[in-house]
């Protein structure tokens, strides 16, 4: 590991959003998609919006906007549940620096479309959190396999477990596992 951070150089978020809102949009649409597919699509989804994007601006949208902006029907579906739930107040958003993980975790699972990955994803790039250990990430599992020049792909469970000599900095060690998928190769 202390090659993989030498190589990589400290770590490096991007910055935070100014919405919190926004932020799980924002997940929500990069969800199983590659980088640039992904921001094309949020492009033209956030040109939907005159003013800025809210709960209120997204239930307003007429049927079929998302859809021609290029947004899947399950990602539709979920944004729209998301701004439902954030509007009626069932996943109110004004509080979550406050929150532990888990209770935030249980707060956004409530939303369709929003699973333990995308709430790990919110912890860390727009709440700044320390100690998120992402274990079913498949970049994550994947840096760590890397890192430590194993054959088989390591399991959540295992990964859970080796992750533990990292807290309370766990996230620092995801960004490093992701950083491993970009600079290194399989052992032959």
């Amino acid at each position: 590991m202390a090659r993989l951070i030498a190589r990589s150089g400290p770590i490096d978020l991007r910055d935070p959003l100014d919405d919190s809102f926004a932020a799980l949009v924002r997940s929500i649409m990069y969800q199983q998609l590659a980088g640039a597919a992904a921001t094309a699509i949020h492009g033209r989804f956030l040109k939907l919006f005159a003013d800025a994007l809210s709960p209120a601006a997204v239930l307003a949208l007429p049927a079929g906007a998302m859809r021609s902006a290029g947004v899947s029907g399950p990602k539709e579906a979920a944004i729209a549940d998301l701004a439902r739930k954030v509007a009626d107040g069932t996943v109110p958003l004004g509080d979550v620096a406050s929150l532990t993980d888990d209770e935030l975790v249980a707060r956004l699972v409530q939303v369709r479309g929003i699973g333990r990955w995308t709430a790990e994803m919110f912890l860390i790039f727009q709440l700044r959190r320390l100690d998120v250990w992402p274990v079913d990430d498949y970049g994550v599992r994947k840096g760590w396999t890397l890192a430590h020049r194993k054959r088989e792909m390591i399991k959540p469970k295992a990964l859970q477990a080796a992750g533990e000599v990292f807290r309370p900095y766990r996230t620092i060690a995801a960004w490093y596992c992701w950083r491993a998928v970009e600079t290194l190769v399989l052992p032959g």
